[in-house]
């Protein structure tokens, strides 16, 4: 599969707006997103779903069970289920979630 995320249309995610790769029926394994932070993103989290987050621009921090982390262009995070996160400030990120994302797989406590 080939993705350009220039024709990808971004959609409303806990986290600000996501343009998702590779979200298709019959792909089960991984997707990826570009991610437009929004200064009010939710605090959620996955019960089967990793995510690898990519910072690609921008300066902020993010929340992992409670701890804040600083963020910054050039920055990986490795997700695993269960944690609580968001991430906060003006960033654009690259997320790659293992499984495939699945939105019935994305909690608000």
């Amino acid at each position: 599969m080939i993705a350009k995320f220039t024709d990808i249309e971004a959609v409303p995610c806990p986290c600000g707006e996501a343009k998702r790769a590779f979200a298709t029926p019959d792909n089960e394994l991984a997707t990826m997103h570009v991610v437009t932070i929004k200064e009010d993103s939710e605090t959620h989290y996955h019960k089967k779903m990793t995510e690898i987050y990519y910072v690609l621009e921008g300066e902020g921090h993010i929340e992992l069970d409670g701890e804040i982390h600083p963020l910054k262009s050039g920055t990986a995070i490795f997700i695993k289920p269960g944690c609580r996160h968001r991430a906060v400030g003006k960033l654009k990120i690259l997320n790659v979630p293992i499984p495939a994302f699945d939105p019935t797989d994305e909690w608000i406590d």
